[in-house]
């Protein structure tokens, strides 16, 4: 019975169907299965085959943000679950990440927190139009060990460069490492302003994020 749920849930993702993995994902809670076996035998499995087949090019931006939404609305339902139940995903690595100050671009954002969430990251999203200083102390209270800063505006790139000096200012750039993305930012502009590394979507920032993190 639990194998056959989170094969379902696993297929809903895949499938692209956010009410069927909500309905899932309730139906294993109401069948007395754990938190953490939903998320690691249901949810993460079905968002993996999501990515690879991005990846592919089997699947496009309209399929893996269906599919995040159905894992964004299951993980909502869970967490306080994990919480009554004093368990804990195991960490990847902590991650804060936004879009920066002065752009309100909201959806390559949101998709990459979500992908690395499902990929076992502990992720502090800022939201959008986020000043620089909230960026550091968020960092600071969350002893995060990589801020993804997201722009998507020529005329807004260059406060991921203020967010990169304000980490050096305060400090934390020897255990913070900085990553960048968005439709105007290049591996030039990511080198250029001194960050970590650049990804130009979203399964690619979960496969930077991990590479990253191991150098830290």
């Amino acid at each position: 019975m639990s194998t056959e749920l989170l094969a379902r849930i696993t297929a809903s993702l895949v499938d692209g169907d956010p009410d069927a993995t909500l309905a899932g994902t309730r139906e294993a809670i109401a069948a007395g299965l754990e938190p953490l076996a939903i998320i690691e035998g249901g949810l993460v499995p079905g968002m993996r085959i999501v990515g690879d087949k991005y990846a592919t090019g089997e699947y496009f931006l309209p399929n893996l943000i269906v599919s995040a939404s159905g894992m964004k609305q299951a993980m909502a339902l869970l967490e306080p679950e994990l919480k009554a139940r004093r368990q804990e995903l195991k960490s990847a690595g902590t991650v804060v990440i936004g879009t920066v100050r002065g752009d309100i671009h909201e959806i390559g954002k949101s998709l990459v927190a979500t992908m690395l969430a499902a990929n076992g990251f502990e992720v502090h999203d800022l939201g959008v139009d986020v000043p620089v200083e909230a960026f550091v102390s968020r960092a600071k209270e969350a002893g995060a060990n990589l801020v993804g800063l997201s722009a998507l505006l020529t005329t807004t790139m260059h406060g991921q460069k203020d967010v990169v000096e304000a980490l050096a200012k305060a400090g934390l750039r020897g255990r913070v490492k900085v990553m960048v993305g968005g439709a105007p930012v290049t591996k030039k502009w990511a080198d250029e302003i001194g960050a970590d590394g650049w990804a130009q979507d979203a399964v690619a920032a979960v496969d930077l994020a991990t590479r990253l993190v191991a150098q830290a």
